[in-house]
């Protein structure tokens, strides 16, 4: 499997734009995913966010453009307006060497429509970068030539599902030549977007990228137990213990962004926010705020962060584990990026220790902590009580009980259970 870029003769300009962002080593997905969209396979991949997936696709696709041809060659969707403008910057950072003349166009809310519709009506883009509701609403009424694209590429799926904008999506695919060559990537693959998958690819391959090796060794990976204490109370210690440079703080919903940021901001930190319920234009000049490091503090929900290159995020504090929780990762993945070194902070009641096991079991390694007096010291591990009685329990066996239960799985009759355990009483008072 090659391991560098120069592997894959790429055409010079690409060559030259890796180097100058110092990419010389290819990452898992890159491997695996590069030499499957040069053979022409539709795919479905499985990647966590900082794998390194947007340019497992953009690679291959811009070297595959022809700058000679005046039309749509490859369609890219992205379920948020941040996600489409980060993809739009990578794309224009690998194309700035090149001496051809590579058209990308980036469709999202808020974007100059109509200098975009005077563009169209004088040349095609030859990359076509957006968000579904956007790109759908330049394909149906705007001129934009989607049907001689080879490739369409549908970025961030599960989020694109959540947020309800695979239909537009679906109305995409069906414009595209039917021998384009389909691209999924999603960081989960519910079972919602398989009628997707069945109607527009064309025996797919799938590729799953995640490994054991989920959290990068510069992450300290922290578990603390809320023990009834204020969940509030105890990030805020957390915060002002040391120096975040930038924390992230994630909650479920909404309301609980809003109610955390609130309850900071009344203990003196000024927060940021970021969830669905925000204006484009409201998201967009919190972003802005961010990147000016205006905030050292933002809670966020889910799909409101995800996908979004915040630079520098020293802490990430999960207020509460994830509903879903391959979300885990993408929080996490958040710091510790560029080899710095990072902090991932979750804390836990006892109605989540199942989803914390669920974690460990999936290869999550946590160091469990505990604040006291403004202090993070070493706890003990969530499941030491529970631990500590399975050491301590005898294990006895009464073979007339097993024999009852053996007979009664053979032909099971009504009320069996009620009978064994008053046989155990009987017998459990005649011992006494």
């Amino acid at each position: 499997m090659p391991n560098q870029f120069t592997d894959y003769h790429f055409k010079p300009f690409i060559n030259h734009a890796l180097a100058d962002m110092g990419f010389v080593h290819t990452r898992e997905v890159q491997a695996k995913v590069i030499p499957e969209i040069k053979a022409g396979r539709d795919l479905v991949v499985k990647a966590q966010t900082g794998s390194g997936k947007s340019h497992a696709f953009l690679l291959p696709l811009i070297n595959a453009i022809q700058p000679d041809k005046d039309e749509v060659q490859v369609v890219i969707t992205a379920p948020s307006r941040e996600l489409a403008d980060q993809l739009y910057q990578f794309s224009q950072d690998l194309i700035k060497p090149a001496g051809e003349a590579i058209r990308i166009e980036n469709y999202v809310g808020g974007s100059n429509k109509e200098k975009q519709v005077q563009k169209l009506e004088q040349k095609q883009p030859h990359l076509a970068i957006g968000t579904p509701g956007r790109m759908l609403d330049m394909v149906s009424n705007h001129g934009l030539n989607i049907y001689t694209a080879q490739y369409l590429v549908v970025d961030e799926a599960d989020m694109t599902l959540d947020l309800g904008f695979l239909r537009e999506v679906d109305q995409l695919a069906s414009r595209v030549g039917q021998s384009s060559q389909l691209l999924v990537f999603s960081a989960t693959i519910p079972d919602k977007l398989k009628p997707f998958f069945k109607k527009y690819l064309n025996h797919p391959k799938f590729i799953y990228t995640e490994s054991q090796s989920l959290i990068p060794d510069q992450v300290e990976n922290w578990l603390i137990a809320t023990k009834s204490k204020d969940r509030v109370d105890l990030i805020y210690d957390l915060l002002t213990l040391g120096q975040a440079y930038l924390a992230l703080i994630f909650a479920n919903t909404q309301d609980q962004v809003e109610a955390i940021a609130q309850a900071l901001e009344e203990r003196g930190l000024d927060c940021a926010t970021l969830h669905g319920g925000l204006e484009a234009r409201e998201r967009k000049r919190v972003m802005r705020q961010i990147r000016n490091l205006d905030y050292q503090y933002v809670v966020a929900t889910d799909l409101a962060a995800r996908g979004i290159d915040i630079e520098g995020v020293s802490h990430v504090i999960n207020a509460e584990i994830p509903n879903d929780l391959d979300y885990f990762i993408h929080r996490v993945g958040r710091t510790g990026r560029n080899g710095l070194a990072g902090l991932a902070v979750t804390f836990y009641g006892p109605d989540e220790i199942e989803a914390v096991q669920y974690l460990e079991d999936r290869g999550i390694n946590f160091v469990a902590k505990t604040i006291k007096n403004h202090e993070v010291v070493d706890d003990k591990k969530h499941d030491h009580r529970q631990a500590r009685k399975q050491v301590g329990k005898k294990k006895t066996y009464d073979p007339e009980i097993a024999g009852m239960v053996e007979k009664a799985k053979k032909k099971v009759k009504p009320n069996y259970k009620k009978k064994i355990n008053r046989y155990k009483q009987r017998k459990n008072r005649r011992r006494k």
